[in-house]
């Protein structure tokens, strides 16, 4: 979704390798035996669980891995996934549950494939990365606890890449890329994909207060470089119990840095509140858990504050719209690009009928009950 309008190129984009030409890519590019291998779920990449057969070259290395093969669009762009493969060694080494990369036989971090079409040959870039432990959030009922958790890992995240340097960290200055928060307002050229209904007209809304309201302030935010996509399905958790005998959930596995590029602050913070609001059951309460986790390490400015609202809105749209669209041209994984809508765009309705001032009210006064120690 990252690039053009050309629907015939977009259909293309999204690689389609079965079972056994993966297994076969993974022998021949990074030199390990397959014995298992089974596609995982993916927006517009393709991904496969993998698990390798134990070998005397093999017994120091990791078991499993996810072999990911990016969609023709990103594989024209390997200094990205450069960089991207570059940030998740970094962040491992500073402590943060991110994978390894898997280097290949020629000893790089990517290889690139190209797949015979016909009159057409498109490449394919492909990365091995270790398997990551645990549940997507998504899957279990979220407490303020977790949600404060994934606020503050959201806020580590931003602060410990501001030490991360690279030749190619230019590469995520990506103006218009479709996920950047700041590109709102490119969303008008897919609202035909969502008919004539009350969704379109909010945002239709949206963009209009986005352009007259944040376009105008991006100059006052602080910037960094962004993961993005803290999303449900993104962050992996495993429990373990408490002294009271509950279930205390610990981060064990953050996913996907494709959607990576420079933004602000306040930016990673609403889009983690956003796709933490999707499963809850009290959306509207997980904005001030989220904030609090996240101002633990980066307190945001009152003009950064003031933002967030449009912000989160703003994130709804990107993914009910772009869902909307790339349905169109791919109807095959409707179900997974639709995750986000079975609930989105009710919670998009909710907060736009409450409306900001009562919205925030909600969200700040949670965020400020963490300083006198009472959560909500």
């Amino acid at each position: 979704m990252s690039h053009g309008d050309d629907q015939q190129s977009q259909a293309l984009a999204k690689p389609t390798f079965s079972d056994v030409q993966a297994s076969a890519l993974v022998e021949s590019v990074f030199g390990l035996k397959v014995s298992k291998i089974q596609p995982l779920p993916s927006y517009d990449d393709q991904n496969f669980h993998v698990c390798i057969s134990s070998t005397k070259d093999t017994t120091d290395g990791p078991t499993e891995y996810v072999l990911k093969i990016s969609n023709t669009e990103s594989s024209k762009t390997p200094e990205l996934i450069e960089v991207q493969n570059h940030v998740t060694m970094f962040l491992r080494a500073a402590g943060f549950p991110t994978a390894s990369v898997r280097h290949t036989v020629a000893g790089n971090l990517t290889g690139l494939m190209a797949v015979d079409g016909g009159a057409r040959v498109p490449s394919y870039l492909v990365r091995l990365l270790s398997y990551l432990p645990g549940r997507p959030v998504a899957e279990i009922p979220s407490s303020p606890q977790l949600l404060y958790e994934i606020g503050r890992l959201a806020g580590k995240l931003d602060e410990t890449l501001q030490k991360f340097h690279h030749p190619q960290l230019s590469s995520l200055r990506r103006e218009s890329f479709i996920w950047n928060l700041k590109n709102v307002p490119l969303l008008e050229k897919y609202l035909d994909a969502l008919g004539q209904n009350r969704n379109r007209e909010i945002v239709v809304q949206v963009i209009q207060l986005f352009k007259d309201e944040i376009l105008t302030k991006l100059s006052h935010f602080r910037e960094c470089i962004n993961h993005g996509d803290l999303n449900d399905h993104n962050i992996l958790v495993e429990s373990s119990k408490s002294a009271f005998g509950d279930a205390v959930y610990q981060v064990s596995g953050i996913l996907d840095f494709g959607d990576m590029s420079y933004g602000y602050y306040v930016f990673e913070v609403a889009i983690t509140i956003m796709y933490m609001m999707i499963e809850s059951k009290s959306p509207v309460h997980v904005g001030g858990h989220v904030l609090a986790g996240f101002e633990s390490v980066i307190p945001l400015t009152p003009v950064e504050r003031s933002a967030l609202f449009l912000l989160v809105c703003g994130r709804f749209c990107q993914s009910l719209v772009i869902a909307a669209y790339s349905c169109q041209l791919h109807p095959e994984n409707k179900d997974y690009l639709m995750i986000t809508a079975k609930t989105g765009w009710k919670h998009l309705q909710q907060m736009f009928d409450m409306g900001q001032k009562a919205v925030e009210e909600i969200w700040f006064e949670t965020a400020r009950s963490y300083d006198s120690g009472v959560s909500m």
